[in-house]
């Protein structure tokens, strides 16, 4: 199996609905994201995908969440806008760009600081 993976990060603010304490208000973040995509096989270049291909449609995902407010970003308009619950956003989105018959998202994690990452696998 082969792994490849990038990174990317984007600025948003958000706030958990019925949490009790801090995280309730409003508050940012810069978030990093880190995508890993698999495959069993390369293709005829010797690849796994293309890291600028993969990268754009990274930065295509994200783009849409940079310098927002998540909780009125569908689907976090109704889902709490938690760490966790962008990683298998970010996923999914990621999984209907890049999966195909030979390449797969294997997972996505997600920091909402230095030390804080949540991460999202099938």
């Amino acid at each position: 199996m082969y792994e490849v993976t990038a990174e990317g990060h984007f600025s948003a603010a958000h706030n958990l609905r019925g949490y009790q304490g801090q995280c309730e208000n409003l508050h940012g973040h810069n978030w990093r994201v880190r995508v890993t995509v698999a495959a069993e096989a390369l293709d005829e270049l010797g690849l796994v995908v293309d890291f600028k291909l993969l990268k754009r449609q990274m930065n295509e995902v994200l783009d849409k969440l940079d310098h927002g407010y998540l909780n009125e970003v569908p689907p976090f308009d109704e889902t709490n806008p938690s760490c966790e619950n962008l990683a298998h956003y970010i996923h999914q989105q990621m999984s209907s760009r890049i999966n195909n018959d030979r390449v797969a998202v294997a997972r996505v994690q997600v920091w909402e600081s230095e030390g804080s990452n949540a991460t999202y696998f099938e």
